[in-house]
């Protein structure tokens, strides 16, 4: 994983990327080039040692608690443990909010950590105690929204960390079958190409597509000395088997799969059809 912060430099562990992407869908005979959207800080925010951001999913509503997803690993309470599972842990941890241009818009609080592991993917969703209509109200800022469709590899992306206030730009490389870091061992994983080069503290930054400014990912990891399998040095294991390592290669987890897990009023709902996020 690549590190999270605590400090300005003193990197603990994890690690993250962020992303701006180019390109736009091809012009058809009946209607102009889609530009991709501009991808900014708006909705993103800094945690104490981490990046983040405010998320929606496409059945979520205006009066829903809003969720910000981060890393597992990015926890106020530390690493989740190889096969462990967080559900609605009471949580007060607070968030700095960005705005467009990477300034503190204002301060937002959990009420519970609602899910987190590091058991197949590296992720967490904080609940918070406002709505995405309160937070649009106070702030003028929108939640962005989870895709709920696989990324696809060539696309360009952005990696938007909200503790550094840095925008990465590159695109996906492909996936990892399985990517082992440690204890922990991650499914489906996405690879990006080395201008991604993250470092630590952008930890849970959200992976956007710039064609649809949908999240598609969150930023975890990277190979930081070409160790193999070791923390800070995940590796790829294949179909077979056989491990292949890469350093200098970041990494992130999908996350369309986060949004057949979530029912009406912005509940987590492990039982739900399609969801395959570990359950307890």
């Amino acid at each position: 994983m690549n590190r999270s912060l605590v400090g300005a430099l003193s990197a603990l562990l994890l690690g993250g990327a962020t992303l701006v992407g180019a390109g736009a869908a091809p012009a058809t005979a009946a209607s102009p080039a889609k530009a991709p959207k501009a991808v900014d800080f708006a909705g993103t925010v800094a945690l104490s040692n981490c990046s983040g951001s405010v998320v929606r999913t496409p059945g979520s509503a205006d009066g829903d608690p809003a969720l910000v997803l981060s890393n597992g690993h990015c926890l106020e309470s530390g690493f989740p443990g190889a096969g462990e599972v967080i559900v609605d842990q009471p949580s007060s941890r607070s968030f700095t909010l960005l705005t467009a241009s990477g300034g503190r818009a204002g301060t937002v609080r959990a009420s519970k950590v609602a899910y987190a592991t590091m058991t197949d993917t590296d992720i967490s969703l904080y609940q918070l105690t406002s709505t995405y209509a309160q937070i649009q109200s106070a702030y003028g800022i929108k939640a962005l929204q989870l895709s709920d469709s696989h990324p696809t590899q060539g696309s360009a992306i952005n990696v938007v960390s909200g503790y550094w206030k840095t925008i990465y730009s590159c695109n996906i490389d492909g996936f990892a079958y399985r990517l082992k870091e440690g204890d922990w061992t991650w499914k489906d994983s996405v690879r990006y190409t080395s201008a991604c080069n993250t470092i630590g503290g952008t930890s849970g930054s959200p992976v956007v597509d710039p064609a649809s400014g949908k999240v598609v990912a969150v930023n975890n990891t990277g190979n930081e000395d070409g160790g193999r399998c070791t923390l800070n040095n995940p590796c790829e294991v294949d179909e077979n088997g056989t491990v292949t390592v890469r350093k200098g290669i970041n990494y992130a987890q999908e996350t369309y799969g986060i949004t057949k897990c979530v029912t009406t009023g912005n509940k987590i709902d492990l039982n739900l059809p399609g969801c395959v996020l570990p359950k307890p």
